[in-house]
C-alpha cells in the first residue's frame, strides 16, 4: 500500500496552481457532501442507526486514511460523522429536497474542480489512478494543515519530489 506522502505526492503532482487547489477546497467537499446525501437513500435501522450505501463508503475511506496516518483517519472520523449526520437529515425529507441538494451540490462541485483544472492545464489525478477519488479529500485536509502551519515535514516531502505551488495569471 502507498505511504500517506506517496498518495499525496502523486495528487499534488496534478495539483501545483494554487488557484486550482483553492478549487478543491470548494468542490470537494461540495461533492463528498453530495456523495453522501444522495448514498443516504435508502436506509434501514438497524440497532439505532440508519444504514444506507452511504455507510460502507464511509467506513470503507476511513480505514483506507487510517492505514495511512491516524490523525488524518482522526480527523475524518469527525468530519464524515457530520457529513454523515447531515446526509441522514436530509434523506428523511422530501424526496425533491434530498435529490435537489444531492445532485445540486454534486455538479457544482465537479464544475468548480474542472475551472480549477482548466486554470492548472493539467486532467484530475483520478483520471490516472481512481485512488484520487479517496486521496481529494485527504489532499484537501493536508493543505488546509500546510496553511496552518502544521505537518511540514510532509509538506516539504511534497514540494520535495513535485515542486512547490505557484500562482498564475487567469488564462485570457
Amino acid at each position: 500500500m502507498k505511504t500517506l506522502a506517496d498518495n499525496l505526492t502523486h495528487y499534488a503532482a496534478f495539483h501545483r496552481d494554487t488557484r486550482n487547489i483553492a478549487t478543491h477546497f470548494v468542490g470537494i467537499p461540495m461533492i463528498v457532501v453530495a456523495i453522501a446525501i444522495l448514498l443516504a437513500r435508502p436506509s434501514f435501522e438497524w440497532a439505532g442507526i440508519a444504514w444506507s450505501p452511504a455507510v460502507p463508503l464511509v467506513l470503507g475511506t476511513l480505514v483506507f486514511y487510517f492505514r495511512m496516518d491516524l490523525m488524518f483517519g482522526s480527523l475524518f472520523v469527525f468530519i464524515y460523522g457530520a457529513t454523515w449526520w447531515l446526509a441522514q437529515w436530509l434523506a428523511a425529507q422530501s424526496t425533491a429536497l434530498w435529490l435537489s441538494w444531492g445532485a445540486g451540490l454534486f455538479v457544482v462541485g465537479w464544475a468548480i474542480q474542472f475551472v480549477g483544472h482548466f486554470w492548472e492545464g493539467k486532467k484530475p489525478a483520478f483520471v490516472d489512478d481512481i485512488a484520487g477519488l479517496f486521496v481529494g479529500p485527504l489532499f484537501v485536509a493536508a493543505e488546509v494543515g500546510f496553511l496552518l502551519g502544521l505537518r511540514k515535514p510532509l509538506e516539504q516531502a511534497i514540494i520535495a519530489r513535485v515542486g512547490p505551488t505557484r500562482s498564475r495569471p487567469l488564462p485570457t
